[in-house]
């Protein structure tokens, strides 16, 4: 199964995080070095989890030209669904009318939540001889943010991408690096509805292990730093990339950074920059690295077919 087409949502309406860096005492200078998003894309307060899902997969089905029908199974990445049951994949399944004979679940992790859900995707078609499968990050934070916790609010931005796995899919999947540790759960939480992150341990966690991952995953592709075209990060915070950017000098500029305009979008970061990397570069081989809830972190590299 290879990576075919990605399509995404990005809510029009935003929050102006300049303006509310200002209500805590922050300048716009700490905002563009530290932080990263200038702008919080919000989605309407009417609007659930499934709804932004939806509006990723229907625009992932008109880009790919894919009727509802095509579709053997939906796998939803989300933390944040509609509520505790149903799952929210079977909202999704009902609003987009797909078949009975479409598999959906949902798959409970944050910002790597995007490397494991396309392979727990790919293994799933490969075992049950799938075809055509859709992969859906949605996980808006803004029903859990605290708008006066100044290390939350100022980082979250809503969205939502659907991404089609397919047999003539271009892009290929290597083996991931897929790790884990419970013992530093409690650094990024939800106590009584309201998210919490504690902020300099997240970052020491994703400054230390990220890089050490993506060497051993070079290693193990046999690649070396400057094989890679793109190094397409989660998007946790402006502080954060540059810290593991700076790990690798000779390719610094290929770490991608675009908070700007979306935030820290959870597991929808990546999808977002791979969404714009395939659609505007000639890359040959691109790294995806997740990290943050769990703690968790997973990373794989992506190389076209095509052009090995």
């Amino acid at each position: 199964m290879n990576l075919h087409t990605i399509a995404s949502y990005v809510p029009s309406q935003f929050l102006d995080n300049i303006v509310q860096a200002g209500t805590f005492g922050e300048t716009e200078e700490f905002i563009r070095k530290k932080i990263g998003p200038l702008r919080l894309p919000r989605k309407d307060p009417a609007e659930e989890t499934s709804d932004i899902a939806v509006k990723a997969v229907r625009a992932l089905l008109a880009r790919a030209a894919l009727a509802t029908d095509a579709i053997d199974a939906l796998v939803l990445v989300t933390q944040n669904g509609d509520e505790t049951l149903p799952h929210t994949s079977a909202r999704v399944h009902a609003k987009l009318g797909l078949p009975q004979t479409t598999a959906v679940f949902d798959v409970s992790l944050g910002c790597s939540g995007y490397v494991y859900g396309l392979q727990i995707l790919k293994g799933f078609m490969q075992a049950s001889g799938y075809k055509k499968g859709v992969l859906v990050t949605a996980d808006p934070y803004s029903k859990i943010i605290d708008p006066t916790d100044r290390s939350t609010t100022l980082l979250f931005g809503d969205a939502a991408t659907a991404t089609l796995l397919s047999d003539d899919g271009s892009w290929e999947l290597s083996r991931p690096l897929m790790c884990s540790d419970g013992a530093g759960a409690d650094n990024i939480v939800v106590k009584d509805g309201k998210f919490q992150m504690n902020g300099r341990q997240v970052f020491n966690f994703a400054a230390t292990v990220v890089p050490k991952q993506i060497k051993a995953l070079l290693e193990q592709e046999q690649l070396s730093e400057a094989d890679i075209d793109s190094y397409c990060l989660h998007q946790g915070s402006a502080g954060i990339l540059d810290a593991i950017a700076r790990r690798f000098p000779d390719v610094k500029e290929r770490f991608v950074n675009k908070l700007a305009f979306t935030g820290n979008t959870v597991s929808s970061s990546i999808p977002l920059l791979l969404e714009d990397a395939m659609e505007e570069f000639n890359h040959r081989k691109i790294l995806i690295s997740g990290f943050g809830v769990g703690l968790s972190w997973a990373s794989m590299v992506l190389t076209h077919k095509e052009k090995k």
